[in-house]
């Protein structure tokens, strides 16, 4: 292992129960700083993650780092019951170190505690940052919002001092302040670093840049911008050098075909003389078999010409980047101007949706956004005190931020059936394929996919409803997808004829999109009409 490398992986493959090739021989470096891990959607990297963390286990190769690995799964998996000690790691070791100071030697206590015995102020000390305390360790996590509970949990993390950290997704759901605190700890992170991540932001305060691409990991020196722009500068190297090998290769074969002509042109006019009786029968045979092997000499020689060429164009080609890309078509609900689609009231004052209009319901951690978006969708009464919304549409297609509603053991095609029966399962995977779903992928349990292929299942399940809906309701669209279905996603809702609304953290996703009003919900759960975003 190189002195500055945290993490080298060997001939790494891992093959899903079902036989599905995650991995298959990836050899390649993290170093000890900060990392960015980009890629497609399904190209592995949350798979990756949880192979150094020790989550999963290598069908082949192996992984050797330079100390223990800390880890941020995509998601957390927490019960309302967690308390924030529990979020940060620390509640075992603080249960060991109160029942010591009550009296209780028990060894066990003295082998949880370890070197950990100063625990309770450094916490107190880090969430300080956050506006907690030690004060609040026993609190639940019900009491926090989601981004709240997303920063304690990296606090965790930098708490447990383990030499390499894992981050997979992090800034998903985080509000601009909360994203704003990850990025000084990212700034300031304690040993090596390995951010999974579609936020440009993010990815611009690394170190290096590394990619999962055709099976390979390829690592650049420099934040995503400037390996973007070193990307740009290499197709347009390879997209020249491809050219330039193909009008060689058409060159070759045309001289090819016109040593041919010439050398038949040959032939008959040395039978011709032959015919005619102007030269000596055994002379002529032995120019005939000395124009033949020299043709055999020539063809030989073209061909290898041609082969090299041939040879030359296709490593033109390799080096060209044929990165697919979803192809979204959302149909077209026809949507009156004059329709009113839904109706919020807050304090008597009424903000109404009419028509294909663009929707941004925006708002810090923690001030209600996707509860708002649950009552809206369940017809819920209007609470006092509280904002309220109403719909006035029958078709309504709902993308939730948590992408629930899936049964994670069957497939991604009985999922999506389970939506739209009317479909066969052939249709369903010729749909399916568009979204990049194919073969094995459409047919493995939905459990086993990335967070960015579990989307686009959600999603094919509300692209085909009959009768399409008249407004769709997208809670966090852009938090699992790569940069590429983000761009995706965008152009499609682009030109959705029907009424959106947003729920999004995303500024620059949200700018993309045209939005027409902006629904603010302050720290208070009171709502007020913004200013509309534009790119």
């Amino acid at each position: 292992m190189s002195p500055r490398s945290a993490i080298t992986l060997h001939d790494l493959t891992f093959e899903w129960p079902d036989g599905a090739l995650a991995l298959d021989g990836l050899n390649g470096t993290f170093g000890a700083g900060r990392t960015g891990l980009i890629g497609r959607n399904g190209a592995g990297k949350s798979t990756l993650l949880k192979l150094i963390a020790g989550r999963l286990a290598p069908t082949s190769g192996r992984i050797d780092t330079t100390g223990d690995v800390g880890y941020l799964p995509q998601t957390l998996t927490l019960t309302r019951e967690t308390t924030i000690a529990g979020l940060l790691g620390i509640e075992a070791i603080l249960a060991a170190i109160r029942a010591v100071e009550s009296g209780d030697v028990d060894a066990a206590h003295f082998d949880t505690i370890g070197d950990e015995w100063d625990v309770e102020s450094r916490a107190d000390e880090a969430l300080h940052r956050l506006g907690f305390s030690a004060a609040d360790l026993d609190r639940r996590v019900a009491e926090v919002s989601g981004g709240e509970a997303m920063l304690i949990a990296i606090t965790g993390l930098r708490l447990g001092r383990t030499p390499i950290t894992l981050l997979d997704e992090p800034t998903n759901n985080l509000d601009r302040p909360t994203r704003a605190k990850l990025a000084e700890f990212v700034d300031d992170w304690p040993g090596a670093l390995v951010v999974v991540s579609h936020d440009l932001d993010l990815l611009e305060r690394m170190d290096e840049t590394a990619e999962l691409y055709r099976g390979g990991l390829e690592t650049f020196g420099g934040p995503y911008s400037a390996w973007a722009a070193h990307q740009e500068q290499e197709q347009a190297a390879a997209a020249q050098a491809a050219r330039s090998a193909q009008q060689t290769l058409k060159a070759e074969k045309r001289q090819r075909i016109e040593a041919e002509t010439k050398l038949a042109r040959r032939e008959r006019t040395a039978k011709q003389a032959q015919r005619d009786g102007g030269i000596p029968k055994i002379f002529a045979g032995n120019l005939a078999n000395k124009a033949q092997g020299s043709a055999a000499s020539l063809r030989a020689t073209l061909d290898d010409r041609v082969s090299a060429a041939q040879s030359a164009v296709d490593a033109a080609d390799a080096r060209l980047r044929d990165d697919e890309r979803i192809s979204l078509v959302l149909p077209d609900p026809g949507v009156p101007r004059s329709r009113r689609i839904a109706e919020f009231e807050d304090d008597g004052s009424t903000i109404v949706v009419q028509g294909p209009e663009r929707v941004a319901l925006v708002g810090p951690n923690g001030a209600g956004k996707s509860t708002f978006i649950e009552g809206l969708l369940a017809g819920a009464p209007p609470v006092p005190g509280r904002p309220h919304g109403r719909l006035l549409v029958e078709h309504v297609g709902y993308l939730p931020q948590r992408l629930d509603g899936l049964d994670d053991t069957a497939s991604a095609i009985a999922n999506v059936q389970s939506a739209a029966p009317g479909m066969t399962p052939g249709d369903i995977r010729n749909r399916l394929a568009r979204l990049l779903l194919r073969g094995d992928t459409a047919d493995r349990p939905v459990g086993s996919l990335s967070g960015g292929e579990r989307f686009r299942v959600v999603l094919a399940r509300l692209l085909l409803a009959t009768p399409p809906a008249q407004l769709l309701v997208l809670d966090e669209p852009t938090n699992n997808l790569d940069l590429s279905s983000v761009d995706q996603l965008a152009q499609a809702l682009d030109a959705y004829r029907g009424a959106l609304l947003v729920v999004s953290h995303d500024e620059r996703f949200l700018a993309r999109l045209g939005i027409d009003t902006v629904i603010e919900l302050d720290a208070g759960g009171r709502m007020r009409e913004g200013r509309p975003l534009r790119e």
